[in-house]
């Protein structure tokens, strides 16, 4: 679970098997170094303070900033996984105080976007954080340039620390993310199955992982080892 001071309202579970161990970097080692790095210095002020990752649909940004808050709250810090998506039904003063934490994570902060409460208590946050040196690592769904923002001022805060493209992984990356998957689960996955699922399925590891913990639980009911024939007969009667 994160850690939260007692006075901020919301706690947000993180995945479990969101850890940097389980995440495939493919093609996003730098973003992911820099990232790493940033979640790592607290006390010594090395590292950026503030991040955007943005990335379209299944990418793996989700992933990463729960990664983050995992492993900053297991170093003893003060830390909160949040899912803008999930917070709209708040009023935006939720916001208000959050720069007290070591680490702030902010997923599809885009969906805040187009109201001027939540822009306005946005930017407020952000400028809070950079004054008390909170590290603040912040998502979007698409290039933060294309996205509307109605507070100009909003979208130079956006630019105040590196941005980067979280970019899709290769299907040979995705077998490998999808073996770290069924070992985290205790399942074997022979390469030639994972290729199969990849043939069989859309390609997204979103729907691979979620496909992926079906079998698991079909596997654990029939006492059967994934192999194809199993699977297909699983997927044919789903």
């Amino acid at each position: 679970m994160t850690t939260l001071f007692a006075q901020l309202p919301l706690v947000f579970e993180t995945h479990d098997s969101y850890t940097f161990e389980t995440f495939v970097a493919g093609d996003n080692e730098l973003a992911v170094g820099i990232v790493r790095q940033c979640v790592q210095a607290f006390d010594d002020h090395q590292g950026e303070k503030q991040i955007l990752l943005w990335a379209e649909k299944a990418c793996g940004k989700s992933h990463l900033l729960q990664a983050c808050c995992q492993y900053a709250a297991n170093l003893g810090r003060t830390v909160c996984y949040l899912p803008a998506r999930e917070i709209l039904s708040y009023e935006a003063s939720v916001l208000d105080d959050m720069e007290q934490l070591n680490l702030l994570c902010i997923d599809d902060v885009d969906a805040l976007f187009g109201d001027t409460a939540w822009e306005e208590a946005l930017f407020d946050l952000i400028n809070r954080c950079r004054e008390r040196q909170t590290s603040l690592i912040l998502s979007t769904s698409g290039a933060p340039d294309n996205l509307v923002v109605r507070l100009a001022d909003l979208r130079s805060r956006l630019h105040w620390g590196p941005v980067f493209q979280l970019k899709s992984l290769s299907d040979d990356k995705k077998i490998i993310a999808l073996q770290l998957r069924a070992n985290q689960r205790g399942l074997v996955l022979q390469e030639n199955v994972a290729e199969y699922l990849l043939r069989r399925l859309p390609r997204d590891l979103n729907t691979l992982f979620e496909k992926l913990d079906e079998l698991d639980e079909a596997s654990l009911i029939s006492q059967r080892k994934l192999t194809i024939p199993f699977i297909k007969q699983v997927l044919d009667q789903r």
